[in-house]
């Protein structure tokens, strides 16, 4: 009998165990700090916003829902404020359980690691030495340099790194799993120097002033696939005071700073840091710009939703200056023709506050936008979606950047632009003619230098 009910006692407690382990797989991570991919019933802005301010990381938006990540502490805290988690995975599955080993796998080759990317830099300049320079800008936390290629005709200007051309500057990574916002401005600047024998591309670089910064999170960017699997790693790598790591570096901006849809939880993935610019990444940046005032047009690569997003995000107004805010709508709006994107006020999705085109904006006067690049959404590959994808998205967002470095001199032109069918005639044949539509871009000899 004794040995009957241990045995029931024992089957008791595997079934219990087993019921724990399904629970917590199918509600929420066992571990407080492991990330989970999960669907949120909201409707409106407003109750994004309210998900946002929790400190989750809202990474797609729907109609009645949004996608997002989040730890088991921000999902309880969702459930308890009565928000619906109407679906809810492990990182894994939602990648749909690729793994790669140490650096990108060999379907993903075509995507650049840190030094795959200054190899890159390096080469374009060597190759172009006459019209381009190369610098760093500034340090990241584990101490990588922030590279900038510098792309102008005039000898003096390459020499002093300063310009009285209208400027334009173009980064991509901010966020560390966001890889394809790193393959587009450096795909820009090897299109731009491949191209500059063409008489409408050099007429662009004789007259502007041009810097692309690709890899604003190196540090981050290479966490991200250091291990055997993706890591789904957003922040930056500083080592907070209570041993988690990280810093939203476009949360950690100046203007406006931690008034809305950022944390102040060390282990969100929109911790805002312990006052604005205390990450040297977001350091480098501001001073980079503040040293380059002549710079009119910024334009920050992301991914993924295929948006193109403008002032305001920390707020719902909008901008007090009725021509900025028209010029915005504008560009915006013409853009999104081309690329199919959706274009919209930022806080239109969702409060977020202490980004770069806020404070790029609202501090210094620059046209700067947010593109959050293809896939649409996570079905369709998320943060991952393959090397496939980065032919189709550079040629989706060739004609937008051109476009944009063309209106650096004075982005109030389009107040008084014709019709968009009569300008995109007129830029077709002043910039992309005679180039076939399916051969706009140059494809490098080899992608990985």
């Amino acid at each position: 009998m004794a040995l009957n009910i241990l045995a029931a006692l024992t089957l008791f407690s595997s079934l219990l165990l087993s019921s724990i382990s399904i629970t917590s797989t199918a509600y929420g991570s066992s571990r407080p700090d492991e990330m989970r991919f999960i669907q949120i019933g909201a409707k409106n802005k407003i109750e994004r916003t309210i998900i946002s301010n929790l400190g989750v990381s809202i990474e797609a938006v729907k109609s009645d829902s949004v996608w997002a990540i989040a730890n088991s502490k921000q999902i309880l805290k969702l459930q308890n404020d009565g928000y619906k988690v109407l679906g809810n995975f492990d990182l894994k599955t939602a990648r749909g359980g690729h793994e790669n080993s140490f650096g990108f796998p060999p379907e993903d080759s075509r995507f650049h690691t840190y030094q795959q990317l200054l190899a890159a830099l390096q080469e374009l300049q060597v190759k172009n030495s006459d019209i381009s320079s190369l610098q760093s800008i500034g340090n990241s936390i584990e101490g990588r340099d922030l590279w900038a290629l510098h792309i102008n005709s005039t000898a003096s200007d390459l020499t002093s790194g300063s310009s009285n051309k209208p400027g334009a500057i173009f980064m991509g990574n901010h966020h560390a799993r966001e890889h394809v916002s790193l393959e587009i401005p450096l795909m820009l600047a090897q299109y731009l120097l491949g191209h500059r024998r063409d008489p409408r591309i050099s007429r662009m670089l004789d007259t502007r002033d041009l810097w692309i910064i690709p890899m604003v999170n190196p540090d981050g960017a290479e966490y991200d696939v250091a291990t055997n699997e993706y890591r789904y790693w957003r922040k930056n790598r500083r080592k907070n005071k209570d041993g988690t790591f990280g810093v939203d570096l476009n949360r950690n901006y100046g203007f406006e700073w931690g008034t809305g849809g950022s944390d102040t939880e060390t282990s969100s993935d929109v911790y805002m840091g312990t006052e604005p610019f205390s990450e040297p990444e977001t350091q480098a940046i501001r001073d980079f710009v503040e040293k380059h005032l002549n710079t009119k047009i910024l334009l920050s690569f992301h991914t993924f939703s295929e948006l193109i997003l403008y002032p305001w995000g920390h707020s719902y107004d909008k901008i007090s200056k009725s021509d900025d805010q028209r010029t915005f709508e504008k560009m915006a709006q013409t853009m999104a023709k081309w690329n199919h994107y959706t274009p919209e006020q930022a806080s239109d999705l969702y409060i977020a506050s202490g980004d770069t085109t806020d404070w790029a904006y609202g501090k210094h006067g620059i046209f700067a936008f947010t593109f959050e690049l293809s896939p649409s959404d996570m079905m369709d590959g998320g943060f991952y979606p393959g090397e496939k994808i980065i032919d189709r998205v550079f040629r989706d967002n060739i004609q937008p950047c051109l476009y944009m470095i063309d209106l650096a001199d004075n982005p109030y032109r389009v107040l008084d632009k014709p019709s968009f069918n009569s300008q995109r005639k007129s830029w077709l044949k002043n910039y992309v003619q005679p180039h076939a539509p399916e051969s706009i871009f140059w494809e490098p000899i080899n992608p990985k230098l």
